[in-house]
């Protein structure tokens, strides 16, 4: 019975919480809005050996973005500059053959909490 409700755990991306959905992500060679604060740093993941080998490399991507979205709204944040952006893999063997399958994403930006001039103005 575990394995169905961690399946069925597994197969969906991390969704987005409460102000989460008004957070900017921009990439690292943008310049920071002036108007902007920086607050910190936060990493967003989603996916291990286990679960991420039920989850779509779509809900991967997605529940990873969402999970720093997340947190960065967490700690009071509007804007961020995505540093990193990497996919796991885990990989395995038998007599067959061997694969690679990824099973995790992880996101880690800067955080910043921007006025609203700053982020019309970017």
């Amino acid at each position: 019975m575990l394995l169905p409700v961690i399946s069925i755990i597994g197969c969906s991306a991390v969704p987005l919480t409460n102000n989460a959905d008004k957070v900017m992500v921009v990439n690292s060679m943008q310049k920071i809005p002036s108007g902007c604060k920086f607050i910190g740093q936060a990493t967003g993941s989603q996916g291990n050996f286990f679960t991420g080998t039920y989850t779509s490399n779509e809900n991967l991507a997605t529940g990873a973005m969402n999970d720093l979205k997340n947190k960065a709204a967490q700690m009071g944040g509007n804007y961020v500059q995505l540093l990193t952006n990497q996919a796991a893999t885990t990989g395995s063997g038998d007599l067959l053959g061997d694969g690679l399958q990824e099973t995790g994403v992880v996101n880690v930006g800067n955080v910043y909490n921007c006025t609203e001039s700053a982020l019309n103005n970017s």
